[in-house]
């Protein structure tokens, strides 16, 4: 069995998953969360006092970045601070008490993608606060096949075994090797709007509409 049927056979047993349980009720984490960085995404590197280590560069599609005395270092996933603290250690043998901040000068990597019975399947650009309604409504609403009560939110995570809590919504939650999967009802959130607080999407998350 090839890689591609494999994991239509884990998406396919996350949808039955989702089937049995999307009425019931779970707490999912809606809470704003720090900025990760992702491909594509431009970077100021400020080296203090020092302009030829200073740099404005893109993160490279395989998730790097590249320094004088640095070398390559992986920018993809982690916060501004976090990046900031590992070119700092990896400077101090070269350079007295370095101070690094990095900051994000252009978001190119925070998408959402969109997939299944929908007018309108792929990515889009997640720019704010987007709810999974308001997702549903960029790609065109649902087809005339679609189980609207069948939605699953594929979500990565740094860590598995983990299972979404935070404010309540409506859905039931899990994880996988890949991360962590959402089960959502559309007519609970429709329906019932005052019990339910839409999900709220983060970078990466796919959304699969069977």
């Amino acid at each position: 069995m090839g890689k591609t049927s494999a994991r239509w056979w884990v998406v396919l047993g996350l949808l039955l998953l989702s089937g049995c349980a999307h009425r019931a009720t779970a707490r999912v984490d809606n809470s704003d969360q720090p900025y990760r960085i992702g491909r594509e995404d431009i970077l100021d590197v400020a080296v203090w006092r020092d302009a030829d280590l200073s740099r404005t560069l893109p993160v490279r599609p395989d998730g790097f970045i590249s320094l004088p005395m640095v070398g390559e270092v992986r920018a993809e996933g982690r916060t501004p601070n976090e990046l900031a603290d590992e070119i700092r250690e990896a400077l101090k043998p070269y350079v007295q008490e370095p101070r690094v901040t990095v900051i994000v000068r252009e978001v190119n990597s925070s998408r959402v993608f969109i997939t299944g019975e929908v007018a309108h399947p792929g990515a889009y650009p997640l720019r704010g606060r987007v709810s999974i309604l308001q997702a549903i409504a960029l790609a065109g609403g649902f087809t005339d096949f679609a189980d609207r009560d069948g939605i699953v939110v594929l979500r990565r995570s740094k860590g598995s075994g983990s299972q979404e809590t935070g404010t309540e919504g409506s859905g039931t939650g899990g994880s996988g090797s890949e991360g962590n999967y959402i089960s959502v009802s559309y007519s609970e959130l429709v329906d019932e709007p005052e019990k339910y607080e839409p999900l709220i999407l983060r970078p990466g998350d796919t959304i699969i509409v069977p």
